[in-house]
Formats: structure tokens, C-alpha cells, sequence
């Protein structure tokens, strides 16, 4: 009786603790989409998840939330992209979730953890020195732009962080304004996205079965979204930043020297 009620009592506290995990991605996608915290509340994400889920699955479910959301920032943004960067690093970025797809099918659960928390020190890392890499001297070339787009494909279909690369290539480009930068980042992700969702059902990552169970977290999402543009002015944008990043290195250390669990 008394190992019944523990077990149940074990039961219904990691079902609170999915549910406030699950809650809190979603606010974090929103906060990003609204333009609060660039890309580092959505690099969040997948680190949560993968406390409690397999990799695989973290992946797969935070893709739903992913495009319901790029469809609010499209509308905040619709046209202001730059039309000749989407030409060029399209292409490169759906070869690099083609690639990204064949490696997540066969990839086992604790090498795409460690892989994870690679990938999410390196978007750590660019973003403590994107201000740097803003003052370089540099020259454009086409192949660079080829290079960031397969690289971000590859990235955002892994584990979805694919930012870094894409962004450090647009940061070097001259006279990109914040309006530019945000409408070309926006509509580039929302078309990445979109092409993973095929993949993602084909390779069996995105359990429908769980995305219903959880359909309650995407009304957060335009929540989050229009909390984060009333404090876009309001809140000092490097504090906030600072404070993401610190569990953000924690878990990326977690998930890099994660082994693999014993079989009880």
C-alpha cells in the first residue's frame, strides 16, 4: 500500500514537472519570436526538454511549436527581409536539413545529446562575441553565404539551433539594419522549419499522439509573443540575455557529458 502511494505520488510530481517544462518552452519561443533574446530563448529549448524526453522526441515536438509561432513573427515582419540573402543561403540550408534529417534517423540517444550540448556552446559562444564580430573588417563572398546556410539547415534540423551561423553571416554584411536583419532572420527560419516537418513525420521523430497531449502549451505562444514586445523597451536586453545564458551553459555541459544510463 505504502509503495502504491509512492509510486503514485512519484507519478503525479513528473507529470507537474513535464507540464511546467513543456509551459515553459513554449513562453521561451514566444519571448524569441517577439524579438526578446535573439535566438538564445529558443537554444533553450531542446536542452529542457531532453531533461525529461529523448533528444529525438525534444526535437520533434518543439518543431510544431516552432512554425505556429514564425507565423506571428511573419506578420509582425511580412516583406522586410532582403530578398538576395534568402536567394543565396536557401539552397545550402535545405541541403543541410536533408543532411541533418539523415543523421537525426539513425543517431543514437545520448551521441544527439552530446551533439546538442555541442552545438548549444557554440551558439553560446557566438553570441558572447557577436558585438566583435560586428566590427571586423570584412568582404563578402558568395561562398560564405552558401557555407552559413548549409550549416544553419543542419543545425536547426539536429537540434535546432542553427542560428549562429546565419547570423554571423548577416552581421558582416554591410548596412543591415535591426528591421532588415530580424525579416530576413525570420522568414528564413519560418522556410526551414516548414521543409523539417516532413522530414521529422518520415523519420518518426514528432509523436502526434504527444503533440495532442500538449496542445494545450501553443496558447502560451502568442502570450509570450505580445508579453515580450510590450518589454522589448522596457527591460535592458544584455541583462536579459545574461540571465538566459547562464542555464543555458549548464545544460549544455549537462547534455555534452551525458553517458549512457544503465538498464535497471
Amino acid at each position: 500500500m505504502l509503495r502504491a502511494t509512492f509510486c503514485k505520488m512519484k507519478a503525479e510530481q513528473g507529470m507537474l514537472e513535464e507540464t511546467l517544462l513543456f509551459a515553459l518552452v513554449a513562453i521561451l519561443i514566444g519571448f524569441s519570436k517577439g524579438g526578446l533574446g535573439g535566438p538564445v530563448p529558443v537554444a533553450l529549448t531542446v536542452p529542457i526538454l531532453s531533461l525529461i524526453i529523448a533528444p529525438q522526441e525534444a526535437v520533434g515536438l518543439i518543431l510544431p511549436l516552432l512554425i505556429f509561432a514564425d507565423a506571428f513573427a511573419l506578420y509582425f515582419y511580412w516583406k522586410q527581409w532582403d530578398k538576395k540573402l534568402m536567394a543565396l543561403m536557401l539552397v545550402p540550408a535545405l541541403v543541410g536539413v536533408a543532411l541533418g534529417s539523415f543523421v537525426l534517423k539513425d543517431i543514437d540517444a545520448v551521441t544527439l545529446k552530446r551533439i546538442i550540448g555541442g552545438l548549444t556552446l557554440v551558439a553560446l559562444s557566438f553570441k558572447v562575441g557577436s558585438e566583435r564580430l560586428r566590427r571586423l573588417a570584412y568582404h563578402p563572398q558568395a561562398w560564405h553565404g552558401w557555407f552559413a546556410g548549409w550549416a544553419s539547415g543542419f543545425g536547426s534540423t539536429l537540434a535546432n539551433v542553427g542560428a549562429p551561423p546565419f547570423t554571423a553571416y548577416l552581421l558582416l554584411q554591410p548596412n543591415m539594419t535591426p528591421r532588415v536583419f530580424v525579416g530576413t532572420t525570420t522568414l528564413f527560419f519560418a522556410v526551414i522549419n516548414l521543409t523539417k516537418l516532413p522530414s521529422y513525420i518520415t523519420i518518426g521523430i514528432l509523436d502526434l499522439s504527444k503533440l495532442l497531449a500538449i496542445a494545450w502549451v501553443f496558447i502560451l505562444i502568442p502570450v509570450a509573443i505580445a508579453v515580450a514586445r510590450a518589454m522589448i523597451d522596457r527591460i535592458n536586453h544584455r541583462t536579459f540575455e545574461w540571465i538566459m545564458m547562464a542555464p543555458l551553459l549548464i545544460l549544455s555541459l549537462y547534455l555534452l557529458l551525458s553517458v549512457e544510463q544503465p538498464v535497471s
